[in-house]
């Protein structure tokens, strides 16, 4: 199999990489990659005889003809209100819409061959990861925070990875998997760092555009803890406005638990990135959205920057407003992880304009909210 040959690159400072090599981060600031990859315009009145999968927006993808894919994608979209929709991102091969990017990353390291694959996650990267990489025949080891839902980790063993348990929390969890990251032959399928994830998780937007017949809604309401939605997003909407397929850019609406919200805290407080005061206020609260709750996520500044971009703005929502929204929609026939349920419980009475939400992951990951 042959890999598209492309560079990462830093957004912050400049500095490229060949996707080849085992740099995760930057060497020079520690900070994240992007990717030098110019996706083509997606021909929309094709896509009714492609594969149906998110494998169908091949011109928009950095790698092709994968050998990995469980069919992931193309997930349904429904209204909740006259005014909301939501895709159900839930009906991912390992439950949740993490499979967009953990597809791409073990994709990608099918084609490098290492000996490893480490992956660090609250439970749902991790558990994508895994599965994508007993799909490709690959060593995994996954690290997580000794807090993790039970649900969550015994998913991850049936794939037949390694659970590493970190005492602490999710900060605490990727600094031991980055740790062991620099072992020689592993593959750090880090959805935070590595944009190939970004780039599996943009067709979330292509799926939305293709099935609302080439337009996108008003607003795009995503959960953010580490932004991987929100940014893939961000990706797919630049995409579709440069190759002219959509007219204007929809709103990217942020949300984040109240009891966790550093870019929350941030942009309401008009700064370019994470500040001390936004990133320790809440660094140890706990909340029900354990999948968002991350006090200091790595691409905080790009997260920031693509909101105002968008005209859009960041929402918070409490541990009550969590509970509720989870069992209304279990009331509606959608049983939601907490975490998956955060948007919705953010605009569920908004009328103002087309929304849509995803429900990211399904509830049978963490059970019925307690309260």
């Amino acid at each position: 199999m042959l890999v598209i040959m492309t560079t990462y690159r830093c957004p912050a400072d400049g500095t490229r990489s060949p996707v080849t090599s085992a740099a995760w981060c930057c060497p020079v600031c520690g900070g994240p990659w992007d990717l030098d990859f110019e996706a083509e315009p997606v021909p929309l009145r094709s896509l009714a005889a492609r594969v149906n999968s998110l494998w169908r927006y091949e011109e928009a993808l950095p790698l092709s003809a994968p050998a990995t894919t469980l069919g992931e994608g193309r997930t349904p979209l429904v209204p909740l209100t006259p005014h909301v929709s939501a895709k159900l991102d839930f009906l991912m091969p390992t439950l949740s819409f993490k499979d967009r990017g953990a597809v791409m990353l073990a994709e990608l390291a099918l084609r490098l061959g290492p000996e490893r694959v480490i992956a660090d996650s609250s439970g749902n990267a991790g558990t994508a990861v895994a599965a994508y990489c007993a799909r490709a025949g690959l060593p995994c080891t996954v690290y997580v925070p000794e807090a993790t839902s039970p649900k969550k980790t015994e998913q991850i063993r049936a794939h037949g990875a390694r659970l590493e348990r970190v005492a602490g929390d999710r900060e605490a969890t990727a600094q031991a998997a980055r740790a062991a990251a620099g072992e020689p032959g592993t593959f750090y399928a880090s959805h935070v760092h590595n944009p190939y994830f970004l780039h599996g998780t943009k067709t979330y937007v292509y799926e939305l555009w293709e099935d609302l017949g080439g337009r996108l809604p008003e607003a795009v309401v995503v959960p953010v803890g580490n932004g991987t939605l929100l940014l893939g997003a961000a990706l797919a909407i630049d995409e579709l406005l440069g190759h002219g397929l959509i007219a204007e850019r929809p709103a990217l609406i942020a949300v984040q638990a109240a009891a966790v919200s550093p870019l929350a805290t941030a942009f309401h407080a008009g700064d370019d990135d994470l500040g001390p005061t936004a990133a320790t206020a809440t660094a140890s609260a706990p909340t029900l959205a354990e999948g968002i709750a991350i006090p200091n996520p790595p691409r905080a500044r790009q997260i920031l920057s693509a909101v105002r971009d968008s005209g859009g703005t960041f929402l918070t929502v409490t541990e009550d407003q969590l509970r509720a929204a989870q069992r209304d929609l279990a009331a509606r026939g959608l049983f939601v992880e907490s975490t998956g349920v955060a948007c919705w419980a953010a605009v569920n009475d908004w009328t103002d304009r087309s929304l849509v939400v995803p429900l990211c992951g399904a509830g049978m990951k963490t059970g019925l909210a307690a309260g």
